[in-house]
């Protein structure tokens, strides 16, 4: 699923602004630099395999995306490294890659059970013997999207210098496990806003655990934040690492 708050140029441009780089990415990049082939799922500007590579990593980098926009500012960066179009719905591998990881909460636009059972079983499909699949979504008992309101406004500068403001706002309650809200971008060169709509799903340990298991995937270590501290119900973060199961 395209995150349509980046599948435009303009947007696009501005992800890194918006979320620099922190200790998620250190956290992932250590687990990229000590794996021979990494697919990383809803790769988006590439930051990830494209620091990997600028740090002469020496196998296989792969980046998958669905949105083309975030692809252009990928190749930009790292030409080298392969960037591909599309989800895992289209993508079939066997045993390919010895870690694949989803970063930055993109685990989450993954709404319905058959569309989540389908990207797992393909995850599965891509892991050769002792593979890992590392992921991290948050925490529904620590309720962040309480805190996205529109009073809660980002100020991020475009490649141009021009200041972009950028704040969120819920759409009423949370519907069972899913919260939609939009997020709205505003530069005063710009002659509106830009505002996109989206939902993402909040699922707990105990069910991310259960889809998992379905699909052949077996939980190997879970943290509650980047710091590799135990997950506890005030926990920022549920960090999975999977392995193939058997």
């Amino acid at each position: 699923m395209v995150d349509h708050s980046f599948a435009d140029l303009t947007l696009a441009a501005l992800y890194d602004s918006i979320n620099p780089w922190g200790p998620d990415d250190d956290f992932y990049l250590r687990l990229v630099r000590s794996a021979d082939a990494v697919l990383d799922v809803g790769c988006g500007t590439g930051r990830l395999l494209a620091r990997a590579a600028a740090d002469g990593h020496p196998g296989r980098l792969t980046g998958l995306d669905p949105a083309a926009a975030m692809l252009v500012q990928a190749r930009r960066r790292a030409p080298g490294v392969e960037w591909l179009l599309g989800d895992l719905h289209a993508r079939l591998w066997q045993g390919d890659f010895d870690l694949v990881v989803m970063t930055g909460h993109a685990f989450q636009v993954l709404l319905g059970d058959e569309e989540l059972r389908t990207a797992l079983r393909a995850v599965r499909s891509a892991l050769g013997d002792g593979g890992r699949f590392v992921f991290e979504t948050r925490n529904p008992a620590a309720r962040a999207w309480e805190r996205w309101t529109p009073d809660r406004v980002r100020e991020v500068t475009d490649a141009d210098g021009r200041a972009v403001r950028v704040w969120h706002e819920v759409e009423g309650e949370p519907s069972g496990d899913r919260v939609t809200f939009t997020e709205t971008f505003a530069c005063p060169d710009w002659p509106r806003p830009h505002t996109s709509r989206a939902t993402l799903r909040f699922l707990t340990a105990g069910r991310l655990t259960g889809f998992l298991t379905e699909a052949g995937l077996r939980v190997e270590e879970r943290y509650g934040d980047w710091d590799r501290n135990p997950l506890t119900s005030t926990s920022p973060e549920i960090i999975t690492v999977a392995t193939p199961a058997g």
